[in-house]
């Protein structure tokens, strides 16, 4: 008997832009029949409820905002027997629309401990009023501005969904 997948997607985020990403991401997924829960990664304690989790970071000079990461550490028994995905949203330029952006090395280590069936990394968002003083630089230089692709994210999600409906997802 096909039960409905339920989905965690646990966000690491320093200025609500992955967040974001990770509720877009979450709408194509309900679009799509998945139920879904969208938890920043700090929060999460347990995994048992879920059939696959998506776990999303802000890159931050090329790394894994801190929650995300230890989300990952934290949690890593448990993720090694759920199907996983993981997304990295930076680039502050139209880079990750046009080519596919291989993971900063430490979320590449992750993506290979985890046994991730994919990552994807998105554009980023960087607006007036960011925490830090290298995101204050960006702005200051005009480099700053929203570089997410709905449209690719959703893609994306699309494409996880199909692959959760294609596995048949048991309960154990």
């Amino acid at each position: 008997m096909t039960t409905t997948a339920r989905v965690l997607i646990a966000y690491g985020t320093k200025n609500g832009s992955t967040a974001e990403i990770a509720e877009w991401i979450a709408e194509a997924l309900r679009d799509r029949q998945v139920d879904v829960d969208v938890r920043s990664a700090a929060e999460v304690q347990d995994l048992t409820a879920y059939d696959a989790v998506l776990i999303g970071g802000g890159l931050y000079a090329g790394r894994w905002q801190r929650d995300a990461t230890r989300f990952a550490r934290r949690h890593r028994k448990a993720l090694g027997r759920l199907p996983v995905w993981l997304f990295s949203s930076g680039p502050l330029d139209p880079s990750a629309s046009e080519r596919d952006i291989p993971p900063a090395p430490g979320v590449a280590r992750l993506v290979t401990r985890l046994d991730a069936r994919g990552h994807a990394t998105f554009g980023g968002r960087l607006t007036e009023g960011a925490r830090g003083f290298i995101a204050r630089q960006i702005i200051q230089q005009g480099k700053g501005g929203d570089f997410r692709d709905r449209a690719q994210i959703e893609a994306w999600a699309h494409g996880i969904a199909a692959e959760l409906a294609g596995s048949t997802m048991e309960h154990h």
